[in-house]
């Protein structure tokens, strides 16, 4: 089920102290807020943020002109790409590079960015963009084989804010700003597989991220109530 447009994701079947980790399936990766942070020796710089679902997807940067930087208070990775391309990208053994969704999602993410027609999640090999903050207005939700649009109703793609965008059994998909789902067609359908494996870039460095990133959850599942969960999570960061 998608929830009408405009409509806020429903809060009355979380659970307050609900965790990724306590779904008994589904949780695909999950980059924690301030766990599984480590940094480049004497710097604030982050060379990895490990995977906290225990699947082993940790995202690593050994390049240290292209590592984001690390606010303890926060916890947020901030990515500044004015002297440099920086960005997390994951590190996997043999044929297994990328984290692919080719069914009903759930993704969550907590962000603040600075700029736009920048990448937040995407493949740095690949023409596939999860999400793009494309304008003021508009988020671009795109991977090789089709793309959608989703334009807010109010506020700005650059608030400091938490993102939910979920695909069901049935492609199609919803994106929540703040818990409040963007307009981009009635049941907009965005089908084909994401390939990810890159957090802050695509393609070869292209479009960049700038801007800090708190946490990121991907569910390769879809319910009402894992939405509404993983809404309440990042609602709390």
């Amino acid at each position: 089920m998608i929830i009408g447009i405009n409509n806020k994701i429903p809060t009355n079947n979380f659970s307050p102290a609900w965790l990724p980790s306590d779904e008994s399936q589904g949780l695909l990766a999950w980059y924690r807020n301030k766990v599984g942070i480590t940094l480049e020796s004497g710097t604030t710089d982050v060379n990895q943020w490990y995977d906290s679902s225990g699947n082993s997807y940790h995202m690593l940067q050994n390049d240290t002109g292209e590592q984001p930087s690390y606010d303890v208070d926060s916890g947020g990775l901030i990515f500044d790409p004015s002297s440099d391309t920086q960005n997390l990208q994951l590190q996997l053994s043999g044929t297994d590079t990328h984290i692919e969704l080719d069914g009903p999602f759930v993704i969550g993410i907590k962000m603040n960015p600075d700029a736009v027609s920048v990448v937040v999640i995407g493949s740095n090999t690949q023409s596939n963009e999860l999400i793009k903050i494309n304008t003021g207005t508009d988020i671009k939700i795109e991977n090789a084989s089709d793309s959608e649009i989703y334009r807010l109703d109010a506020g700005n793609t650059k608030d400091d804010t938490y993102w939910v965008i979920a695909r069901d059994d049935y492609d199609r998909c919803a994106l929540y700003k703040g818990g409040v789902e963007a307009t981009g067609g009635e049941v907009p359908a965005v089908t084909g597989t994401f390939s990810i494996n890159a957090i802050g870039v695509r393609a070869t460095d292209n479009n960049p991220f700038d801007g800090s990133i708190y946490e990121i959850i991907f569910f390769n599942i879809h319910s009402d109530e894992l939405i509404a969960n993983v809404h309440n999570r990042l609602s709390g960061l």
